[in-house]
Order: structure tokens, then sequence, then C-alpha cells
């Protein structure tokens, strides 16, 4: 098989499993998106393994896996049918295809010069902040306590962030530089979700609100590391930070 035909192959399994994660019983519900989790990390490595070596044998299942778990545990929140189900899995498959293209793009620029690397970074950005929507989505919807929330976000964000800093430079190592600012950005979303905890904002709104500080974030650090981080640029990611952080004092139901 072409890696193409490998990438289309795995993109439709994924997806058959995850409708029939939907109609399982809810007792294993949970069991079943683990395993869907961790076969597509041992597909995306079998579709990639021509261009794996060192640390991209992890970095580049990383987002694959998390956009499979979180569109599984967020597929808990739509209603049971078969619209619902296909709707879902279709658009899943469209993004698995498109994390699979953009990881190979990843992989070979590591190697050598691509020109769609630009490219592939821009969709690898934007499936990463979808990606933590619906992670945080669903970890609002549980209706946690204000610490486990903190968490809970805090055991997310690390590997969002930690792959999305990766994916600017493809370092060859676990640099003590990608582990700390990972670790310290984490740690701002994980402060953010329990001041959040304590705000009377609709589940979507919460996790809006999380993902923005991603996007303010991970730009910001990404903008840093390829020395581009100029003023317009900070008060651009600003900018938006603002105007959600506006957004979420005016929708915030005090007294309802």
């Amino acid at each position: 098989m072409t890696k193409r035909q490998k990438f289309i192959f795995t993109s439709l399994l994924l997806a058959v499993g995850l409708v029939f994660v939907q109609f399982a019983e809810v007792s294993f519900r949970y069991l079943a998106i683990l395993f869907l989790t961790l076969l597509t990390g041992g597909l995306t490595i079998w579709s990639l393994r021509e261009a794996l070596a060192g640390i991209r044998w992890i970095t580049t299942i990383i987002l694959p896996m998390l956009f499979t778990a979180g569109v599984g545990l967020f597929y808990f929140l739509l209603p049971s049918s078969w619209f619902f189900s296909f709707s879902v899995a279709f658009l899943f498959a469209l993004g698995m295809y498109a994390l699979l293209l953009t990881e190979n793009i990843f992989s070979v620029a590591a190697i050598r010069t691509i020109q769609l690397f630009r490219a592939a970074s821009a969709v690898g950005f934007l499936l990463t902040l979808l990606t933590a929507f619906l992670f945080y989505d669903t970890v609002f919807s549980f209706r946690f306590p204000f610490h486990s929330n903190s968490l809970l976000v805090y055991l997310i964000s690390f590997p969002i962030f930690f792959q999305a800093l990766w994916s600017v430079g493809l370092e060859e190592t676990f640099s003590r530089r990608l582990i700390i600012y990972s670790l310290f950005l984490s740690l701002i979303l994980a402060e953010m979700a329990m001041v959040i905890s304590f705000y009377p904002l609709t589940i979507a709104m919460s996790s809006l609100v999380l993902t923005t500080g991603v996007y303010v974030l991970m730009g910001l650090t990404q903008a840093h590391f390829t020395e581009r981080l100029f003023k317009q640029t900070v008060y651009e990611y600003l900018g938006v930070g603002a105007l959600v952080l506006v957004i979420m004092l005016v929708s915030a139901r005090w007294g309802g």
C-alpha cells in the first residue's frame, strides 16, 4: 500500500470504530475509547514508519491519539442516533486524514526542508485547538469540583502543548526547553480552569475560554520559539484573549 492509501485506510477504519463506540454498552464505552486511542497510535506508526526516528516515534502519534480520544469522549454528549453518529464519523475521518498528512509532513521536514511545512503547521494548530476544546468540554460536562477540573486540565494540556511546541522546531530530543515550557503553560491552563470552575458559565463557554487560553499561549510561545515574537504578534493574540474575556464576563449568569 502507498502511504496515502494507508492514511485513507486508517481514517476509515477508525471512523467505523468510532461509530461502534457510540452504540456500545455504556459500561464498555470508556474501555472502547481507550482501545480505539491505542489503535490510533499503532496505525499512525504503521502509516508513517518509514520517516520515523528518535522522538518522532512518540511526538507524531500524540495529536492523532488525543484527537481520537477527544472526539470519542465528546461523542458521549451527543444523541444516540445514526444521523449524529455518521455525521461525526465522517468529520472525524476527514480530520484524521488531515492529521496523518500533517504528521507525515512534520516527519519528513525533520529530515529535510519541505515547502508544505507552513501549511501543515497551520492545520496542526487548528486541529490542536479543536482537540483541546473537545477535551475541556468533556471535563466540564462531568461537573467535577474545581480541584478535579484543574488537575484534569493540567494532565490534558501537557501533551497538547508538548506536541504543538515540538512541531515548531522538530527537535530530535526531549529538550529541557520543551518540557519546561509545556509544564509551565499547562499550569497556567490548570489555574484558569480552577478560576472558571467558580464562574456561572455554560459548559461550552468554559471550554471556549480555556481553548482561547491555549490559542494565546501556544501562539505566543511558538512565535517565541521561531524568534518572531513581535509587538504586532503579541497585540493580535492578546486582543483575541481580551475579546473572549469580555464575552465571558458578559455571559456569566450571576444569581441565575
